[in-house]
């Protein structure tokens, strides 16, 4: 492996640092707690989980975590009247209401309903177009997490051709808009592309999010390029034992590590950035919402 390593998870230590210490002035000098507000509706495991990481990295910084859970047939009225009394609440600077939602909810509705300077998902229709239009919005996790890393490793971004494989609204289109800010040049590419392997070849930034595993190889990228692979897909590993699994990204890293000047793994990599940009979003809500300045570095 020829590649420089980005560690995601000391990374995101930083940034969890750097949070705790903006919390610590926030009560010291003006005496607000910055409050994040979670909502679980059902009982997929997955984001039980990923909700009580959220709420114990919530409390390590310093910030109120305010859990609600809903059961799975809970109605869209009653989602809606609980997502309401947040968004009126002073002590509650972020939402999030986890997704995948129950089938019966209408996710674009709940979302749509948060008051989008408390959407600290940066899901929200307003914060979708203040972000395209280059205006201060809250800016998706995931995305914002790989910009600080690239920021961190490659300083000015500005020129640079960069490439985004996949469209998705959670993290592709966003990150596309982030890349253009720091005045990259921009292509996405999708299942559509012809000939998608050069395109990707001609990356000085590849970001991989497409949700395919393994399926940018290293014939794939840019001698010396910077690979951001934000995939998180579960494979067989029979070498590991009958029915055993293993995380892999959408990048074959033993193939791609040999070529790129830096990559992320998988695990370890942009994972624990998001929980890490969550917080960062939530103190810069408060901050917003108090009318103080926002913290360094911790936005776009």
């Amino acid at each position: 492996m020829s590649a420089t390593l980005i560690d995601g998870k000391s990374f995101a230590a930083g940034v969890r640092d750097q949070v705790a210490g903006h919390v610590a002035r926030l009560k010291q000098d003006h005496g607000i707690t910055p409050g994040l507000a979670v909502v679980l509706v059902g009982e997929d495991p997955a984001s039980a989980v990923y909700v009580r990481s959220k709420g114990k990295q919530t409390v390590e910084v310093g910030m109120n975590s305010f859990e609600h859970k809903l059961p799975a047939d809970t109605s869209e009225e009653t989602l809606l009247a609980l997502i309401d009394q947040l968004n009126t609440d002073a002590s509650v600077h972020g939402i999030l209401v986890q997704l995948p939602l129950p089938d019966h909810l209408n996710s674009d509705l709940v979302i749509n309903a948060i008051a989008p300077e408390k959407d600290v998902d940066g899901f929200h229709v307003s914060n979708v177009g203040l972000l395209g239009t280059g205006q201060k919005s809250m800016v998706p996790c995931t995305p914002l997490g790989c910009l600080m890393m690239l920021r961190d490793h490659l300083g000015d971004l500005s020129g640079l051709n960069a490439v985004v494989v996949g469209r998705s609204n959670i993290v592709g289109k966003p990150m596309a808009q982030l890349l253009l800010g720091d005045s990259c040049t921009v292509t996405i590419a999708h299942s559509r592309t012809k000939d998608i392997e050069m395109v990707c070849r001609q990356a000085d930034i590849l970001v991989a999010a497409v949700g395919r595993a393994e399926m940018v190889t290293g014939a794939w990228v840019k001698p010396g390029a910077t690979v951001i692979d934000v995939g998180i897909n579960r494979i067989d590993a029979p070498e590991k034992g009958a029915g055993k699994t293993r995380l892999v990204g959408d990048v074959h890293f033993a193939s791609a590590a040999e070529v790129a000047g830096a990559i992320t793994p998988v695990p370890g990599g942009v994972g624990p950035m998001t929980i890490a940009c969550l917080l960062a979003n939530t103190v810069t809500a408060c901050c917003r919402a108090h009318d103080l300045a926002e913290p360094e570095g911790l936005t776009a």
